[in-house]
């Protein structure tokens, strides 16, 4: 038996495990798919996470990454704002980071179960039972990292999961003639699409779009012709970018919906906690932060095999007061912001006001990502 299960293998997830397995818990993680994989990601992260990766041997030179510290948002009428970060990031394709994680956690002893579905998570008689097509685990402790939205946020009768969100996301890599120090964030009807360089010769061109537009144009190529494009940015690159992927990567019904970090006793960390609406490019850094604070918080009050339902309420009610001192500022200041963009007129006017009043602008830009952490 495990002391810890971790449901879903992605940032959240993986470095879960390698921070509790260091610490000397049994760990056994769950992921329904195989390494090395694509997700759905901006594939962008805040240099707010350089020193904590430090402390785990991470080199991210050895990873190729590519280092960013502009960003610009664009408007479809054609109306632009620049500004230099003030804290920067790089930017790392899931399928190269993830993979090396699983990599460094498989070696340090973490054990997996790869290309497995859970299809349920109990908790009965102050523990967990883990349920897959083919066997039960169990163990006193589950964190759930299983992203965005999963059948399992339906199973735990999630409230966000019955508010119908109208957002699909897309994700492609492309090789194109493109800034490698930028991260771009280009606005159309009811979306916007975040262009930056991930690590090789790649970049990444993640988009959000309104599920009500794809149903009016039908396909998603028709959506890009008829809505995304439209953006004369965007039209560019799709003009003259290699398309790499065979097919992009999809995901319906993204929900920005407040989320519990302790949810039927499971410990949610990453998407599954909170997302941040896409446009401030910090969903990685606080899968990784989040991972951070939680692992702590079970090191601290978990102890083998003797294990309370007292010690149990003190790290939920201890780890629900971090994650939201940490991050729900941070979840409210997004969902705002994503509220000025998405409408060509409103978006349009936003920008013309941040390139008049530049110290709002880096005020702004400041609020959507943390301190430097170690």
């Amino acid at each position: 038996m495990s002391d810890v299960i971790i449901v879903g293998g992605g940032l959240a997830g993986l470095f879960n495990a390698i921070l509790l397995n260091r610490a000397g818990l049994q760990v056994t993680l769950i992921e329904k798919k195989t390494y090395p994989m694509h997700r759905v990601c901006g594939e962008y992260i805040s240099n707010e996470v350089i020193p904590f990766l430090s402390t785990l041997d991470i080199d991210l030179e050895h990873l190729n990454v590519a280092r960013i510290n502009r960003v610009e948002v664009t408007a479809a009428s054609g109306t632009k704002f620049t500004q230099k970060l003030d804290l920067g990031g790089f930017g790392l394709s899931r399928y190269t980071f993830d993979n090396f994680l699983y990599h460094k956690a498989k070696t340090e002893g973490v054990n997996f179960m790869t290309g497995t579905r859970v299809e349920d998570i109990r908790f009965v008689a102050d523990h967990f039972e883990v349920a897959t097509p083919t066997e039960v685990l169990t163990a006193p402790l589950v964190i759930g990292s299983f992203g965005k939205r999963s059948n399992l946020d339906q199973k735990l009768k999630r409230p966000f999961f019955y508010k119908r969100s109208p957002y699909l996301a897309v994700k492609f890599h492309v090789r194109m003639d493109f800034p490698t120090d930028l991260i771009q964030l280009n606005n159309y009807k009811d979306g916007y699409c975040g262009v930056s360089k991930t690590d090789g010769d790649r970049y990444c061109m993640c988009y959000m779009a309104h599920r009500d537009d794809l149903r009016k144009f039908g396909s998603l190529q028709s959506l890009e012709e008829n809505i995304i494009r439209k953006n004369p940015y965007l039209n560019d690159i799709f003009a003259n970018a290699e398309f790499l992927l065979d097919k992009p990567e999809v995901i319906n019904e993204i929900s920005f919906e407040k989320k519990a970090p302790v949810d039927n006793h499971i410990f949610m960390s990453g998407d599954t906690a909170g997302m941040i609406a896409p446009l401030c490019g910090n969903g990685m850094t606080m899968a990784i932060h989040s991972a951070k604070i939680l692992s702590e918080k079970i090191v601290s009050h978990y102890k083998p095999g003797n294990f309370t339902a007292g010690n149990r309420a003190n790290l939920e009610a201890d780890y629900t007061q971090s994650w939201n001192q940490q991050f729900a500022q941070r979840l409210w200041v997004g969902r705002q912001l994503q509220r000025l963009f998405g409408n060509n007129n409103t978006t349009a006017l936003t920008l013309h006001l941040l390139n008049g009043l530049p110290p709002v602008s880096r005020y702004l830009i400041s609020k959507t990502h943390g301190k430097p952490f170690a």
